[in-house]
């Protein structure tokens, strides 16, 4: 229980020289097990990632796009002057 409660609380030398002894012995019986299943979650993951930054893509390209389309509605004349009031305020913050 000590070993756990070390861990749990940070751990000290003595316990990760353990843990390292424990990894060198082991590795070499549970690698070929274990690496089936490593190599689908890292595969799971670069998806996942892959998915995610699809989907940011498209929900940005769509805000552009809803943004645009405002802007158009408002005019050139009312779009132009609400820019040049972010950029000011954007340069007043930047200060």
């Amino acid at each position: 229980m000590a070993l756990v409660d070390d861990l749990l609380e940070g751990g000290n030398v003595v316990t990760g020289l353990v843990i390292g002894a424990a990894a060198l012995i082991v590795w070499p019986l549970v690698g070929p097990l274990v690496r089936p299943v490593a190599k689908s979650a890292i595969k799971g993951g670069i998806l996942a990632y892959r998915e995610a930054t699809r989907l940011y893509d498209g929900t940005m390209r769509g805000i552009g796009d809803l943004a645009k389309e405002a802007a158009d509605e408002l005019g050139p004349e009312l779009a132009k002057e609400a820019v040049e009031e972010v950029g000011v305020d954007l340069a007043k913050e930047a200060l």
